[in-house]
Formats: structure tokens, C-alpha cells, sequence
């Protein structure tokens, strides 16, 4: 047995492609602990008022009452605009052509990509961003050089293209988690526990990395030593703003004020704003922490045994028993956001956001000027949610700008159907009136700078999200994560990623927002918000996609699209937009029929081909697609490729992607004998492209 991978509770319960350690590393085995979310049964009432009551014990008795959202502008970030796009009937085409690819088998471990594309890997785990940086070396990694090279497991993403150049710019990723397996030679790990576990804490975090290209060269090159680049990692400073900050429950014995933390984990999902700023999503905080036991903690998932990750026994801030520390874990969880642009400047987390397990959080300018960020919570039976700022956007005032996410109301989703409840026995067929829609509202959490939650305070509404939320009566749902609104049509997108517990005993049924049990596959959700106004607290809503494969399942659904000329598609994860408004879909998950490869695909949302599904490109083995950025004009599209050959070991790698170097002695400097989580750029083949991946290896048209 390897001595680094602890007992895998998925194993035998996972589906489709994903690998138990997948679910061990990135979620800490979530699926297989119990549910954090009660709120439906008879007895949360009581939980949640012993959880609030008991404010003197926890120290709160002192408390007080991806894409591109909207287009070139400052730095490449999306322009504001002063009200959503009326939807037109654009998106039928788009600049980037493409014969949609066949499913692809998880065996095929390399970019499977259309005719007429090739791709290249940008930048792979390990590599050096300064001068100094150390080149990678599998067999003398140390923290310090971790520090200075690319993350592992890179998530979000952005390529922000310098506005007068077009030719030089940033590229963003998150660096979700590590997956100590696959890092390290298991002896090794033995025998310096401690520097292990130092490495995975700075393989965590977001790289900002200078890129570059030649002219009448869509590939783009990252640069070695550029003035931007950065790593931000587990022990960065942060500042704190918003409501929260300074707040007891903030407080530990190494930060007496409340606002100011070292590190961000978990980065998952993200946004690049409207004054070019990127916003980065902490999700699944929970595991890194050990607790005590108490109800706050049990409703974010954080048990009280010791973690596997081990984080608390070599620094002792993961561990919330430690005297001083009882706080920790209330300082993750947040949206973060950093400045690509200044590599000296101090990332915030905004309180004002609230805290849960953030997928990310995208912005967008109402009609008013306010700014409207909307995030999901990506756990099975969560919320969806929206933040409208107190203050309005500035053209041209990036300063100003940057403080908009400080303050403003909280805002958690309510649906409601418009059919029958007796129409919806979980199997997912369409109800009588041939769809899935219905209205919906906001449900004020904090409103003008005041709880709106009997009984909770506003650092307590914003500290314990989820216990507000619970409270206020929202509506849970199969896994909310990317929520991203279209630059098109103002109409905003949630991908619903799967939640196969719903209809389990003691749980909630299929409704029409969420109109199957057992829900492997997950769905894409439509809303329009009243009056196309961002800050309306009305709006309408309708199910764009219920996923699956239709050759093996009849309880897909693509908005009445022929579901015999669709790609399969599961488990939608991240989502994007090209210029014409079309919505690109990556999945984590492989689709329905076991065996898949995640992929990522092209959804028209117009017209007589509204719901149909072309599928662009797959990843390696044991892949997930994340992170897509589509620049269609340029004929390219962008993704991380996380987690490839996830299952496998150090010593017998499950993927050789992307250096497909064929044994350890053959690893060249800067190689790896493994797998190596990447930033990959499909760009379509043409003048200016040599057709070359740079790895030895052509693109792969899923001929299995």
C-alpha cells in the first residue's frame, strides 16, 4: 500500500470516469460524509438555534448586529456596461468553426481535439516563473522552489491580452489542491513528512504568469522572470474587508484584529471583473481543518478527526483545538481578489461575499452602475447566490473600482415551478406544459449594511452563509457551481453539477428546478432577472440542458433539440462564453456512459439549434476539463487540464500528459515521468502555426 495515500472511503461508489482519489484529494470525500445540510428535516431547527445560542461559548457573544464577462477593456478585462444586452438572437455561429468530436474513451491519454486544431501546453506544474526559480526536478522538490515554480492542479483560468498590444499579457490560474500521491516518491514522503506537506501548501494557491506571442502567432509562449509574475500560496498575506472584518470570529491568537490571513486554499472557480481584477473562489476549505465538534463547524463539513492531509501536525493553525486557533477555519471560504496587473499588491477576501464553499463568484455592471456578483456552493443541496454593491462602477477609475465588492447587500435564491408537484417523480421527464421553468426571488441575507436573519448578527450572517441561508428558506439545489451571466443577453447560467443523494431517504425529492433523483448527470439552469435589471430581487427561470448521454438514457433533455444530434455531455463543472453570446460547457465527470473522458463543449441558445451540444475537445486520462477561456476571434480556446492520470502513483503514473516521457531514466531537465497538471491552449491549425504541440504528439481525433 502506498504510505501516503490513507484508506479511499470512494472506492466502489464513484461513477462515471472520476477516481476515488479525485474525490479523496480535491473534496476531501465528501459524497461519503454525512450531509451538512439538514435544513429540510424536522429536527434543523433545533441544530440551528443550538448553534446560535451558544455564541458565549464560541466567543461570539461580543460580536456587533472564463471566461470574460463582457469584453475588452482595461488590461483585456471585460468592459462594464450600464445594462445587460438585450438578447438579440445572436449566438448561432461565432467565429470559431469546428466539426464536433465523437465521445472519447478515458484510455486515450492525450488532448483529443477537432480536425483541423492542434494544441500546445502553455505552462505544466513545477515550471519556473523568476530568473531564479529552480528548473523542476521531481527528485528535489523542496517548499522554497515550489514557491517560485507553477501550482499543482490548475483550475480557473484567464489569459488577459495587454489592451495597445494584443501580443503581450497575463495568464491566471488557480491551483485547487495537491495530490501527494502523484507529487512525490513514497519513501521520500516517509522520511520528510513535514517538508511534503510545506510543498503541497505553496503548490496551493494562484500563479500570475507573463505571456507573450509573435505577431501572426495565435500560440502563446509564458514568460521566464516577467515583471507580473507571481505566486500566491497557502501563507500569503491577505487583508480582510467588509462587514466581517475585525470581527471575533475572525480572531486568533497569531491575528488579534481580524483582518489580516495567511493563505487561500482550494481555489476553485473565479471571475475576471470589470476593472480587471480576478476573483478566485475558495470551495472545499473543510478538509484541510481538524474540529471540535461544534454544530458551526459540522454545517461546513470540518470533522474532528485528524485530517488526512495532516496540515495540523505541522502547523498548528489547522488544527482548531489548538488553543488560539478556534477561529481558523471561519477565514476560509471566501471570494478572494487579486490585481494580475501588481505583483506587490495585497490580495483581499471580501467578507461582504459570504462564506461558504465558493465554485467562484463573476461580475457584471446593472443598469443602475452597481456591480452584481453571483456565486454558487458547490455541496450537494446548496444555495445560489448574489452580491449587489453599495457604491456604482466609475469608467475609467480602476482604483475606486477595486473597492466595489467591499460593501453591498446579500441576496440567496428561491425557486419556484409552475407545474403540478405530482408531475415530478424524479425520472426527469418533461412536465405537460413541455418545460422546466417557473419564477423565482432573492432572499435578502444583509441589506443595507443590516442582518435581514432573525436572530444573527451581520458578521454571523456572513461568517455562517449557510446557517442564514438555512434560516432565510432558500432553495437547495444539485451542486451549484460556475454561475456565469451571458455578454449577449444579461441571461445568467448555472451548471448544476450532479447530486445523486437527492431522493435518498430523509432528503428532498425531485421538484421542478431539480427534476431528478439520483442526479449523476446534473443539468444547466437559465435565469433572466426581472426587467433584464441585475439588481432586481424577481426573475424567471428555465432548465437550458437536463445532461446524460441520450443513447443510454431518456431522461436527457436539451430544450426540445433532437436528442439524437447531441455530444453527451455530464456533470457540467465551468462555464464560458464566446463573442457571439454561445455558452461552452467543461464537465468534471465523465458523461454518462462509464469510461468517458471529461470534454468541453459548445451550446447554442438561439433559435431552432437552442439546446444543441457539439463537443470541442477531451482531456488525458483521468483528466478534468476546467477553466475554459474561448477567444474565438483569435481561433483559439484555452483550458486546464487538472488532475491527469489522477488513481495512479509517483512510481506507476496512470498518465504520461503532457511530457509523455516513457520511463524516469529518459526524463529530461525540466521533464517528469508522470503526469503534470497544465495550462493547454487548442488553436486552429493555419499560417503562423507550425502544427506542432511542442510534445512530440499531434492532436487526437478520438479514433479509439
Amino acid at each position: 500500500m502506498n504510505p501516503i495515500r490513507t484508506l479511499l472511503p470512494m472506492l466502489g461508489h464513484t461513477r462515471g470516469g472520476r477516481s476515488a482519489a479525485t474525490c479523496h484529494f480535491k473534496c476531501g470525500d465528501a459524497c461519503v460524509k454525512p450531509e451538512c445540510n439538514t435544513s429540510g428535516n424536522s429536527y434543523f431547527k433545533d441544530v440551528a438555534d443550538q448553534a446560535l445560542s451558544r455564541r458565549n461559548v464560541l466567543g461570539l457573544g461580543a460580536v456587533g448586529a472564463s471566461a470574460l464577462v463582457i469584453g475588452p477593456q482595461l488590461f483585456g478585462a471585460p468592459n462594464a456596461v450600464a445594462a445587460p444586452l438585450v438578447d438579440t438572437g445572436r449566438g448561432r455561429g461565432g467565429h470559431l468553426k469546428f466539426d464536433a468530436i465523437d465521445p472519447v474513451s478515458r484510455s486515450v491519454d492525450n488532448m483529443s481535439v477537432p480536425e483541423g486544431y492542434d494544441w500546445h501546453a502553455i505552462i505544466r506544474w513545477g515550471d519556473p516563473l523568476f530568473a531564479n526559480s529552480p528548473e523542476f526536478d521531481s527528485k528535489k522538490q523542496s517548499a522554497k522552489s515550489q514557491a517560485m515554480q507553477f501550482g499543482y492542479n490548475c483550475d480557473y483560468l484567464d489569459i488577459i491580452a495587454d489592451k495597445y498590444s494584443g501580443r503581450t499579457g497575463v495568464l491566471v490560474a488557480n491551483h485547487e489542491y495537491s495530490n501527494e500521491d502523484m507529487m512525490f516518491d513514497a519513501a521520500w514522503f516517509v522520511a520528510n513528512t513535514d517538508e511534503a506537506r510545506r510543498i503541497a501548501m505553496n503548490s496551493h494557491g494562484l500563479s500570475v504568469v507573463e505571456i507573450k506571442r509573435k505577431k501572426h502567432d495565435q500560440r502563446w509562449t509564458y514568460v521566464v522572470g516577467g515583471e507580473r509574475n507571481r505566486r500566491i500560496t497557502a501563507s500569503t498575506p491577505f487583508a480582510v474587508d467588509g462587514p466581517a472584518a475585525g470581527s471575533d470570529l475572525l480572531k486568533t491568537v497569531a491575528d488579534p484584529t481580524g483582518k489580516l490571513v495567511l493563505g487561500t486554499l482550494n481555489n476553485c472557480a473565479g471571475g475576471t471583473t470589470p476593472w480587471g481584477t480576478v476573483l478566485s473562489g475558495e470551495e472545499n476549505f473543510d478538509q484541510y481543518f481538524q474540529g471540535r465538534g461544534t454544530a458551526e463547524e459540522a454545517r461546513y463539513g470540518i470533522g474532528t478527526g485528524a485530517t488526512d492531509r495532516g496540515w495540523e501536525l505541522t502547523d498548528p493553525r489547522f488544527g482548531l483545538n489548538h488553543a488560539g486557533y478556534e477561529n481558523e477555519a471561519n477565514r476560509f471560504g471566501w471570494i478572494v481578489e487579486i490585481d494580475p496587473q501588481n505583483p506587490d499588491s495585497t490580495p483581499v477576501k471580501h467578507t461582504s461575499l459570504g462564506r461558504f464553499k465558493h465554485e467562484g463568484a463573476t461580475v457584471r455592471i446593472a443598469k443602475n452602475g452597481k456591480a452584481v456578483a453571483y456565486s454558487g456552493d458547490d455541496s450537494r443541496f446548496e444555495y445560489i447566490y448574489k452580491f449587489i454593491s453599495k457604491d456604482t462602477y466609475r469608467k475609467n477609475d480602476r482604483r475606486h473600482n477595486m473597492t466595489l465588492l467591499n460593501e453591498g447587500d446579500l441576496y440567496v435564491a428561491k425557486f419556484a415551478g409552475n407545474s403540478p408537484a405530482s408531475e415530478f417523480d424524479g425520472s426527469g421527464q418533461v412536465p405537460s406544459d413541455g418545460a422546466f421553468d417557473g419564477t423565482g426571488q432573492w432572499l435578502p441575507l444583509v441589506r443595507n449594511g443590516k442582518s435581514m436573519v432573525e436572530g444573527m448578527s451581520v458578521d454571523e450572517v456572513l461568517v455562517y452563509t449557510r446557517l442564514a441561508a438555512d434560516k432565510a428558506g432558500a432553495t437547495k439545489m444539485d451542486r451549484p457551481e460556475d454561475v456565469e451571466p451571458s455578454p449577449v443577453s444579461g441571461k445568467v447560467y448555472v451548471a448544476l453539477t450532479n447530486n445523486t443523494d437527492r431522493g435518498k431517504d430523509g432528503k428532498e425529492g425531485a421538484t421542478e428546478q431539480n427534476p431528478r433523483i439520483a442526479n449523476r448527470d446534473g443539468h444547466v439552469l437559465e435565469m433572466t432577472e426581472a426587467g433584464n435589471d441585475a439588481t432586481s430581487t424577481r426573475f424567471t427561470w428555465n432548465i437550458l440542458l437536463v445532461a446524460g448521454d441520450p443513447r443510454v438514457n431518456d431522461s436527457t433533455y436539451f430544450s426540445g433539440y433532437p436528442t439524437d444530434k447531441v455530444s453527451p455531455i455530464s456533470c457540467p463543472d465551468n462555464l464560458a462564453f464566446d463573442s457571439a453570446g454561445n455558452l461552452w460547457i467543461s464537465t468534471d465527470g465523465a458523461p454518462g456512459v462509464i469510461g468517458l473522458s471529461d470534454a468541453l463543449h459548445k451550446v447554442s441558445l438561439h433559435g431552432k439549434d437552442r439546446g444543441r451540444v457539439e463537443q470541442f475537445l477531451a482531456v488525458p486520462t483521468g483528466a478534468e476539463t476546467c477553466g475554459p477561456v474561448v477567444h474565438d476571434k483569435d481561433n483559439s480556446v484555452f483550458v486546464s487540464v487538472q488532475h491527469p492520470g489522477e488513481g495512479g502513483s509517483f512510481a506507476q503514473p496512470a498518465s504520461l500528459f503532457p511530457d509523455f516521457i516513457k520511463s524516469p531514466q529518459s526524463a529530461g531537465k525540466g521533464q517528469f515521468y508522470g503526469p503534470r497538471p497544465s495550462v493547454v491552449q487548442v488553436f486552429k491549425q493555419g499560417k503562423g502555426n507550425n502544427g506542432n504541440n511542442g510534445n512530440g504528439k499531434g492532436n487526437d481525433k478520438n479514433k479509439d
